[in-house]
């Protein structure tokens, strides 16, 4: 692995050559925050998957990426006189600091600074836990940042409006959690999912259109909540879910041109018979 000085080294040679393609490349000149945009989406999207499968070399090119980005919107936020890379890099420390009083406040033994926290408006928060443990950090990190400058002054005012449904409702579960609201046994839990799903499936027989809608966002918050009491991940569940079912209509959609036959011409209880054999595959 690299030195400190070799990383500073690197970062600084990529900032040069992002400096020299703003100048010099009619692509990167036009660029704004808004044609950005998208193309953020797709490569944050696209580390994502790099990180579900685990792919180390695509881990690595994907960050690269992700990282363009960032400096590149730092880079035209210098331009407008706004801020640049190194206010990034300094707020998100101070941040980080303010957010760690159980590494850096001076009332912890072993403090790395003792100096006043910068990034809130005090460093005194005497409701605090002693934090220890990663839960414990957790449980802290939602009055803290209640605490800061130009913070969140709502509980789930720092969900992103942006976000994914199914995310966004993971992120409103787990800051709801947080502040201690929460389902005191994690098995509790199903007898809301019956209880929405009877909902669900009673609007349905009654042909309302808008009030299953309703329902059926009212289950799939339910369904989410109790992956999240589970520790599982409903959007990284899904995702594998997702490629299961590619993995064995594709082999389905193969074996059918194998037999010389069309998708579209085959009964069901081929395609169940051949969906059933790419699962035994699958075990083997």
């Amino acid at each position: 692995m690299h030195s400190k000085e070799e990383k500073l080294q690197a970062f600084g040679r990529f900032l040069d050559v992002l400096d020299t393609l703003r100048e010099k490349c009619p692509w990167d000149r036009k660029q704004t925050n808004e044609s950005l945009r998208p193309n953020t989406i797709e490569e944050v999207y696209e580390l994502c998957d790099a990180l579900l499968k685990d792919d180390g070399q695509n881990i690595c090119k994907e960050l690269g990426d992700v990282l363009l980005h960032v400096c590149f919107y730092a880079k035209i936020g210098s331009e407008q006189n706004r801020f640049d890379i190194a206010d990034v890099c300094n707020m998100l420390t101070d941040k980080l600091i303010f957010r760690h009083p159980h590494v850096y406040h001076k009332s912890q033994v072993g403090a790395l600074d003792p100096k006043p926290l910068p990034y809130g408006e005090s460093g005194e928060d005497a409701e605090l836990k002693h934090a220890t443990t990663s839960a414990e950090v957790v449980e802290n990190w939602e009055q803290i940042k209640l605490k800061e400058k130009d913070g969140n002054k709502r509980v789930l005012a720092g969900v992103p409006d942006a976000l994914p449904s199914l995310i966004k409702a993971y992120r409103i579960q787990e800051k709801a959690r947080n502040v201690g609201f929460d389902w005191e046994d994690k098995q509790d839990v199903w007898g809301k999912v019956e209880e929405e799903l009877d909902e669900l499936k009673n609007e349905l027989k009654n042909e309302n259109k808008e009030r299953s809608l309703r329902e059926y966002g009212d289950f799939l918050f339910s369904i989410i909540n109790a992956g999240r009491l589970y520790k599982l991940n409903p959007d990284t569940a899904l995702d594998y879910t997702n490629q299961k079912f590619i993995r064995r209509f594709n082999y389905i959609e193969e074996q059918s041109h194998l037999q010389g036959k069309s998708i579209k011409d085959m009964t069901l209880g081929e395609m169940d018979e051949l969906w059933n054999k790419a699962k035994a595959l699958e075990r083997e």
